[in-house]
């Protein structure tokens, strides 16, 4: 008797305890506007189809992994500011003197911790400098050659604006100077373009970070709403990530990306309904075009945009993906 009961204690012991994973999700964008099938060529969409699967692929294996939001954001963000395909990084667009001047924001949901950079024009990853603000200052946001000082202090990689140069955007950029100087409405795209980020990590935490180049031929230091938390950025444990893409002055006005998650806290609504609250009735209502990605604490997910596409893709808790450019897809 006392054998066999040995023998079952070893069993109860040295049996794995099955326990189900914790759910991870994450969701990307790459910018919102006048996407259009008639305006790409096939060629065209087959290349952003493929890096957006990628991405979130890659990202959602992180998470699988265990690897903490931060890092997840962080290196899914970098990704795409090394693309020429977006505006962020290495594909940003150009401002009317002919520079570039790139933001970034972070914010994990925890404790609400943020950081994030304006107008800097050498620094290679905006979006791991708005961590360094976030992680090693006690500031939430800095600007210019502020921001570029701090970079060299803590040993970030510094590049020629021309590293950020591509023949695309410098095509937009024309296009745009002669639409003004004409008196004539430039494309309606000039206005759009950003990349970001938001997962839910297997410790539960939410994180969301934005990066972007901001707007063609912007002037006199025009700081869109990528780097400003609660309207480009927003990250709440208690309610949900939100990365938003669109004409940054409607989402700085109507805090777009807090207000999302201020109603799953405070009116109790769910992420979808959230989502399609701010972005298809307040944005339209008041004239604001774009869209964000969120999820939120049980791994939804939500892809919401009132323009004709939105470069995205996204993972949720179930597993299920979803690849998409266009309205219809």
């Amino acid at each position: 008797m006392r054998g066999r009961l040995f023998f079952l204690l070893l069993t109860f012991f040295t049996s794995p305890i099955s326990a189900e994973e914790p759910p991870v999700a994450i969701a990307l964008h790459g910018g919102a506007g006048t996407i259009e099938r008639a305006r790409m060529t096939p060629e065209q969409a087959m290349a952003y189809s493929r890096f957006l699967d990628e991405a979130i692929v890659e990202g959602h294996r992180q998470l699988k992994a265990g690897a903490v939001g931060l890092d997840v954001v962080v290196n899914i963000i970098q990704r795409m500011e090394d693309s020429p395909l977006f505006n962020a990084g290495r594909g940003a667009v150009y401002t009317w003197e002919g520079h570039h001047e790139l933001d970034a924001s972070i914010m994990h949901g925890a404790e609400l911790d943020a950081g994030a950079v304006a107008g800097v024009t050498t620094v290679k990853s905006p979006i791991a400098l708005a961590r360094a603000v976030m992680e090693r200052s006690p500031h939430v946001m800095l600007a210019s050659r502020g921001a570029e000082q701090f970079a060299a202090e803590q040993g970030f990689e510094g590049v020629p604006e021309d590293y950020f140069d591509t023949e695309r955007r410098q095509k937009a950029l024309e296009a745009y100077k002669r639409a003004r100087q004409a008196g004539l409405s430039p494309k309606p795209d000039y206005k759009f373009g950003t990349v970001g980020v938001a997962v839910l990590d297997t410790m539960g935490n939410l994180v969301a970070g934005t990066s972007t180049g901001g707007m063609t031929g912007k002037r006199w230091g025009r700081i869109g709403d990528a780097p400003v938390i609660g309207a480009g950025t927003y990250a709440n444990n208690a309610s949900c990530a939100v990365s938003a893409t669109g004409h940054g002055e409607y989402f700085i006005r109507h805090t777009v990306a807090r207000d999302v998650c201020a109603r799953m806290e405070l009116a109790g609504e769910s992420l979808s309904q959230a989502a399609d609250e701010v972005v298809n009735k307040t944005l339209v209502k008041a004239g604001g075009d774009g869209g964000i990605i969120a999820v939120d604490a049980k791994g939804n997910v939500a892809l919401t945009f009132n323009t004709p596409g939105m470069y995205r893709a996204s993972i949720n808790a179930s597993g299920e993906k979803v690849v998409g450019i266009f309205g219809d897809d």
